[in-house]
């Protein structure tokens, strides 16, 4: 008996002929760590990761793992091929990753590279797929929308290809940054990136069924005035639908039919399903307009089509290879080393800004400041980091320390699982919690 997934990939391979991807493959691992509580200080330690020890600059391979972005700078290691599809560790020291930022990049002799630009509705999973095509988690993800508030780069290097990532925040309308009081950045970062693109990723949230029939207008109005740069459609969450059918309406209607310029033969399988009752993908909800109005709803000039789940390595896989593929002879912009532009402190912030919108309901986290009081290296090479959670109501400080101190505990305990995941070294965390006076 086949597996319905693999039905699935079968079916849309002979109807569409587009990149239909394999099941997702089994997710992560979990580190053992532990806390020290303190609620009568409000505060929480948490300790996470295995132990790498040694010199600030010699040890760089304990410390950071093996072929570290920090060791292939200093020409500490020889990494051979078989490791070089393992992501380089970001350094704790914020002077370290801005040498490696402007450090020559150490291409080979053919280089090829790629910029990348990935747009999408607030929530599509913009993120979450950057950080898999990574191979870390350096990007925040978080089911509220927003998460991401500025630009940052990330870089995937492998063999003689680098793809330069640009994840931007999700597009909005001027009408909504100011109704919610947003920076502008929300609304400028994406248009600036397509300035320099020389790929553009949209992605579409197919299990969301207000907005999966069509493209937003942002998207739109941003894939018109930058036509002359190629275009790939991802369909985002196919794992969440029930009735695999209902991609081949939404294909349909998001590239208006056509793909590569050629036409889609849909015909003879949509109306097989004809009988079936289902909701289709068109259902009307806020956000959403009718197929049949005069506005555009989808884009015709998309070059591929992948329908995958962000979460899936599997999946992402096979677009992480398309992309290394696609680049084009030209010098590389970063070192080898550098996964992301982004300082380790904003990593920090931005990873426990994550779980602040995660745990805490409504609009608390998003009157959160943070205030990073120590930043340094323990005796042992462990980071040490302790930040003021500061917050305006006192309501607001029980919510967030929570029963016992539990909900504190549970958020740094899950910040220092992901911070060692991005260093490579034992993270102490103190949160501390405090009324903003």
């Amino acid at each position: 008996m086949v597996a319905p997934g693999r039905r699935a990939a079968m079916f849309f391979r002979a109807v569409l002929g587009v990149r239909q991807l394999g099941p997702d493959a089994a997710r992560g691992w979990v580190t053992g760590l532990s806390s020290l509580l303190d609620c009568q200080r409000r505060c929480v330690s948490c300790f996470a990761g295995a132990a790498f020890s040694g010199p600030r600059l010699a040890s760089a391979s304990r410390r950071y793992g093996q072929s570290s972005a920090l060791d292939r700078f200093l020409g500490l290691s020889q990494p051979d091929s078989s490791l070089t599809s393992h992501p380089p560790a970001v350094s704790i020291h914020r002077d370290e990753q801005d040498l490696l930022l402007v450090h020559r990049p150490d291409m080979p002799e053919n280089p090829r590279v790629l910029r990348v630009v990935l747009l999408g509705a607030p929530n599509a999973g913009k993120s979450t797929l950057s950080n898999q095509l990574l191979g870390r988690k350096v990007f925040p993800v978080s089911k509220k929308v927003h998460t991401t508030r500025c630009q940052a780069l990330g870089i995937i290097t492998e063999k003689e290809a680098q793809v330069i990532l640009l994840d931007t925040p999700g597009l909005i309308s001027p009408v909504k940054q100011k109704r919610h009081h947003l920076e502008l950045s929300l609304l400028e970062d994406p248009w600036k990136s397509m300035e320099s693109a020389d790929m553009v990723v949209v992605l579409v949230d197919v299990s969301d069924k207000w907005t999966r029939n069509q493209l937003s207008p942002q998207v739109l109005q941003c894939l018109t005035q930058f036509s002359q740069v190629p275009s790939i459609l991802v369909m985002n969450k196919v794992d969440c639908l029930k009735q695999k059918s209902i991609l081949l309406e939404l294909t349909a209607a998001l590239t208006e039919g056509v793909v590569n310029g050629k036409k889609l033969k849909m015909r003879e399988a949509v109306r097989s399903q004809a009988g079936t009752h289902r909701p289709g993908p068109a259902a009307k909800g806020p956000n959403t307009q009718s197929v049949g109005g005069p506005q555009k709803i989808g884009w015709p000039h998309f070059q591929e089509i992948f329908m995958l789940s962000a979460l899936s390595q599997e999946d992402v896989k096979i677009l992480k290879q398309y992309l290394l593929a696609q680049a084009r002879p030209g010098p590389w912009e970063f070192h080898s080393g550098v996964l992301t532009s982004q300082t380790p402190e904003e990593i920090c912030a931005n990873t426990i800004r994550e779980k602040l919108l995660e745990h805490l309901p409504q609009e608390i986290p998003y009157n959160v400041q943070q205030r990073t009081v120590v930043w340094e290296e323990g005796p042992s090479g462990e980071l040490v980091i302790e930040q003021k959670l500061l917050v305006p109501k006192e309501s607001h400080v029980k919510i967030l320390i929570g029963p016992k101190g539990h909900l504190i505990s549970q958020i740094a305990q899950e910040v220092g699982r992901d911070l060692m995941d991005i260093f490579l070294c034992d993270v102490r965390l103190r949160l501390s919690v405090k009324l903003l006076k």
